[in-house]
């Protein structure tokens, strides 16, 4: 039997307090970043550059060689809110380098609260931060935007480990 997917409309947000390079007891200074809620996030992937390379006197392939790996940016949306929290984030890495960077996760939650996946990223920075697109005409929410630039992700699969032989022994009997 297939275990039910996971749904994904139960996550949250936490950015770590510390500067990412910054010492402990400096640290300890810098203003608390509190977790977010959030409508969206998104980008949590990435991308392997790789160069062809055509060998002489072989036509039937071109090799793929590794050149470099990137992230993709995250994209966090949520409406606007009273607390300049995530403002004041962005404007630390336009103005200063104390509390630019931060070390964050991306929980994803069962329908109980319950954490099920984690994406963590390393060494985050507020490079892009979007206000509301306003319209008297539309009834809409009002949302924000920030993007981070990141130097990695790691994932950690929290929740019951996935039997890999009953998956494909699942979809093998759909084909019967």
């Amino acid at each position: 039997m297939m275990p039910d997917p996971i749904q994904s409309f139960r996550f949250i947000v936490t950015l770590d307090k510390a500067d990412a390079y910054l010492p402990p007891a400096q640290a300890a200074r810098l203003p608390l970043v509190a977790p977010g809620e959030f409508r969206e996030a998104k980008g949590l992937g990435a991308e392997l550059e790789v160069m062809g390379y055509a060998e002489g006197g072989n036509n039937s392939f071109v090799h793929q060689l590794p050149v470099r790996h990137s992230w993709s940016r995250i994209v966090l949306q949520r409406g606007v809110v009273r607390d300049p929290v995530l403002w004041g984030w962005y404007q630390a890495g336009l103005t200063q380098s104390l509390g630019a960077r931060r070390d964050g996760s991306i929980l994803l939650l069962n329908p109980d609260g319950g954490k099920v996946m984690a994406w963590n990223f390393k060494a985050g920075i507020a490079v892009k931060w979007g206000g509301p697109e306003l319209n008297a005409m539309e009834n809409a929410i009002a949302l924000e935007s920030l993007e981070i630039a990141h130097h990695g992700l790691t994932h950690t699969n929290i929740g019951a480990t996935i039997d890999v032989g009953a998956v494909v022994d699942t979809v093998v009997g759909f084909f019967r």
